[in-house]
């Protein structure tokens, strides 16, 4: 159950930094520039927002379950 936490909090650092932001700042009107151009690609920001999801439920759970047995 430890290793389980260990990698769904690993997982889930790394599917938050590799989300794009949400257009704040000179970046984003830079990367808004961009879009236009190449288009956004939306498949990979709405994978990595599923495994962000999936992965802090798995987080959640575990830290539960972990909780309540080692008292």
């Amino acid at each position: 159950m430890l290793i389980l936490h260990i990698l769904a909090v690993i997982g889930l650092i790394a599917a938050v930094i590799l989300q794009s932001g949400r257009s704040a700042g000179l970046s984003g009107a830079i990367a808004g520039g961009a879009e236009a151009f190449f288009g956004k690609r939306r498949g990979l920001d709405d994978f990595l927002s599923r495994m962000t999801v999936i992965l802090a439920v798995v987080f959640f759970v575990t830290s539960f379950v972990l909780g309540y047995f080692m008292k």
